[in-house]
């Protein structure tokens, strides 16, 4: 077959989706669902809820339908989403925005995260720091927009990075400093010292902040902290956010991005050649959604936490060590004490094992860093409560075994 040239290589490379003999292969998460389908094995390994979000945003959905909203929404959004959102930031944490500038409405996080990288980086002398192991996507997006990836080391069991190796990773070259809070893969939420160090060596080396908050509302213990609402971050902050985890429906690809206006539109000049637009229908569901009451948003927190509660026992119960996450859908294990040496061996042999499909933590990290994590694996609480009773229970029966 004829060799095909172009972006895409470095695109998969990035992402390590690139066979030595420039293959292209899928992602863990392609990989391992099917196996999940093969096996009849329960798929905690890619991170979508099995079970519809709240009706009143469902209903809406239907209604815009109905109503004829099936056409083109503006660039920038329907007026009335992008009223809903600057709303939220408001009501949630204090942070004003006007939504006719500040804030921009995008196919998904997933989007958003592109469009922003792609505006923002120069070329190849540019620096994006990432915390690592990282959402796939990031490291994709920043070799596609031929940047270099400089990747801060998240450590087992509580996963916050050490001060002085993120002071040492941003330097001058350092275009963007992305965060994403609360954490995925490890289910961490960044301490208060580690945010006001990232505000800090933004502004001592003139670095964009881009922070990645699809999981605000799914943190355990105490409020979300945004890092725009810290002192001196707002001016130079993107903050990136969806409708898909919050409201249990991620195939709407629904999110924003809102901050500076000038930062805004540039963002904006990218996105609207990659997508122009997303879903009409669901722009004005998901304004309803971002009204509900605080209720609802409480209790999106407190299911996920007793959820990842639920699936820690089972996975205690089986003999792996366990982080306790601070949010996210998220819960990591170390999974030596059964005697794992390879996670990503060990996961395409567990669901022979004990019926569950996870992930292995290596599949979110540089290949120069895969021994650091060899051993750990990612577990996905977003099921129904009897799915993850009996993942616990099939994972328990291991040990039993």
């Amino acid at each position: 077959m004829q060799h095909i040239s172009g972006a895409w290589q470095r695109t998969a490379r990035g992402a390590g989706l690139l066979s030595a003999d420039g293959t292209a292969v899928p992602t863990i998460f392609a990989e391992m669902s099917a196996l999940a389908v093969s096996t009849g094995a329960i798929n905690l390994g890619q991170g979508f809820p099995d079970e519809d979000g709240p009706a009143p945003v469902l209903d809406a959905a239907r209604k815009a339908i109905a109503d004829g909203v099936n056409q083109y929404a503006p660039g920038r959004g329907f007026p009335d989403l992008l009223a809903a959102v600057a709303e939220h930031q408001k009501r949630f944490y204090g942070i004003e925005l006007d939504p006719t500038r500040e804030v921009l409405i995008t196919v998904g996080a997933t989007e958003a995260l592109a469009s922003t990288l792609l505006a923002l980086i120069d070329g190849p002398d540019d620096e994006v720091v990432v915390f690592e192991p990282y959402y796939d996507s990031y490291a994709a997006c920043v070799a596609l927009a031929g940047a270099t990836l400089v990747p801060v080391p998240l450590r087992w069991p509580d996963f916050q990075p050490d001060l002085e190796q993120l002071a040492e990773a941003v330097t001058d070259r350092t275009r963007v400093i992305l965060v994403n809070d609360p954490h995925n893969p490890t289910g961490t939420v960044f301490s208060r010292d580690v945010l006001d160090e990232v505000v800090r060596l933004a502004h001592q080396h003139d670095a964009i902040i881009v922070t990645d908050e699809v999981y605000e509302h799914l943190v355990f213990d105490g409020p979300h902290v945004p890092i725009a609402t810290l002192p001196g971050a707002a001016e130079r902050t993107l903050t990136i956010s969806s409708a898909g985890k919050t409201f249990s429906l991620t195939g709407w690809k629904t999110g924003w991005v809102t901050g500076p206006a000038d930062l805004v539109t540039a963002v904006l000049a990218v996105k609207q050649y990659l997508t122009y637009v997303g879903g009409s229908p669901f722009q004005p569901a998901i304004a309803t959604g971002l009204r509900l009451p605080d209720e609802f948003f409480a209790s999106v927190a407190s299911e996920m936490a007793a959820k990842a509660a639920l699936l820690g026992t089972g996975l205690r119960a089986a003999g792996f060590d366990v982080s306790t996450p601070a949010g996210s859908y998220f819960t990591v294990v170390d999974a030596a004490p059964l005697g794992a040496t390879d996670a990503d061996a060990f996961c395409r042999e567990l669901p022979a094992r004990a019926e569950v499909v996870g992930i292995p933590l290596t599949a979110f990290v540089t290949p120069a860093h895969r021994d650091d994590y060899a051993t750990l694996v990612r577990f996905a609480a977003c099921k129904r409560v009897e799915v993850l009773a009996e993942a616990a229970e099939r994972l328990a029966g291991m040990s039993r075994a």
